[in-house]
């Protein structure tokens, strides 16, 4: 039954990005950038309802009060797709770093192409150099940028792999980053189509303030985040996150 509904539940993820997405692609394109958050949250609710009658899962939103106002850095734990959906349910416009490769795909692409920070992981330095000037761009315009400090999907069970990239948009921009712990792993694994019925929890964490040494925001970042996604878990579920 659970591999049905998965099944079930990934025709309606892939045809409601298709129709949100096709409905505001040509105000995009002329260049009504508001749009693109219509689509990623109409695309998200739509998600979060397949979700709950689908799958029989329920999501919980917690610490929304630490949410920054206007520009502002986000970082959070990342281990399903989902992560990438849900910002745009609280977050008013957030733009995410991307890996380039996402451009590539039909409708979705577009989207990463016009609003988001897309990054060419083996540029090395000149990635980094593009997105610093990227993220620039959209912090004077008053927006949220959010990143997924280990780059990829993580299992449950996988050490922490915190990549420098936030490290250097924290230093560059000067901007408090505020952390979000989550457990979505629990019911949307990094691969495959596999979606369980349970309970998930994305809670947003206070503030990490600017002007931190290097060395001590990374650390007090993977700490918080890990520390809170693992108690997020099932007991068995955990490991430890201990330095």
């Amino acid at each position: 039954m659970i591999l049905l509904r998965s099944i079930v539940f990934v025709i309606w993820f892939y045809a409601t990005m298709a129709v949100w997405g096709l409905a505001y692609m040509p105000l995009v394109a002329m260049g009504r950038e508001k749009y693109i958050w219509h689509a990623m949250r109409g695309w998200g609710k739509a998600t979060l309802w397949g979700l709950r009658w689908i799958c029989g899962v329920r999501i919980s939103i917690e610490g929304l009060e630490h949410l920054p106002q206007g520009a502002a850095l986000i970082a959070s734990k990342h281990q399903a797709t989902l992560d990438t959906v849900l910002p745009a349910q609280f977050v008013t416009e957030p733009v995410f770093v991307v890996k380039q490769e996402l451009i590539g795909m039909p409708i979705f692409g577009f989207y990463m192409k016009y609003g988001m920070i897309p990054i060419d992981r083996d540029a090395h330095a000149k990635a980094l150099k593009d997105m610093l000037r990227a993220a620039r761009i959209v912090i004077a315009k008053g927006r949220q940028i959010v990143i997924y400090p280990e780059g990829t999907r993580q299992d449950l069970g996988a050490a922490p792999d915190y990549k420098p990239g936030i490290a250097a948009l924290y230093k560059d921009l000067g901007l408090p980053v505020t952390p979000i712990a989550l457990n979505t792993g629990l019911v949307w694994p990094p691969s495959g189509i596999m979606r369980r019925p349970g309970h998930v929890t994305i809670k947003v964490l206070p503030p990490i303030p600017p002007g931190l040494p290097r060395a001590d925001f990374m650390r007090t970042l993977e700490d918080m985040i890990e520390s809170e996604s693992q108690a997020l878990l099932p007991p068995d579920k955990r490991h430890s996150v201990a330095p």
